[in-house]
């Protein structure tokens, strides 16, 4: 029997309150919640009710809104077989949330890529090197001011042993 609904039902009855605002989108319930919330919120969805996969983490780029960019979790539950999607928004001068890495070590990994591709910063990651670009790349181009036709800095080829 899936118990996905009556889950649901019971998040956004604990944690709607703190929420800024709830919705459901595609039969998935998002929760809008401040920066500050986003560990703390997370950590009740683990323990208390068992998303205990984390799917992903991206952002969203508003250049025109502030604050611009909504940082967006994807939660799992491997027991009810539901989803959950948080969204936090944070300004361009200082975007910065807190690391899920100590909840979910698979953070690190997702962490570096939305800091590669949009410049957010995880506040504890300690490792947020380049994943899919090269170091020295300047910029963030999953940002939608990123000129497209920008031209980076070569990098030279590193001598390689047969």
């Amino acid at each position: 029997m899936n118990t996905g609904g009556n889950l649901l039902d019971r998040v956004q009855a604990s944690l709607g309150a703190q929420a800024l605002e709830t919705g459901m989108a595609h039969g998935i319930l998002v929760l809008q919640i401040a920066p500050e919330s986003l560990a703390p919120m997370v950590d009740r969805l683990k323990r208390e009710f068992g998303f205990d996969l984390f799917l992903d983490v991206t952002a969203t780029d508003w250049p025109q809104r502030r604050p611009r960019f909504d940082v967006v979790y994807h939660f799992y539950s491997t027991r009810d077989f539901v989803r959950v999607r948080l969204k936090t928004r944070v300004e361009e001068a200082d975007p910065t949330v807190d690391t899920l890495v100590p909840l979910y070590g698979s953070a690190r990994y997702m962490e570096r890529e939305c800091h590669e591709m949009y410049g957010i910063r995880f506040r504890g990651n300690d490792d947020l090197r380049p994943l899919l670009l090269y170091e020295g790349f300047v910029g963030h181009p999953l940002r939608k001011d990123y000129p497209k036709q920008k031209e980076q800095p070569l990098v030279p080829y590193r001598d390689v042993q047969p």
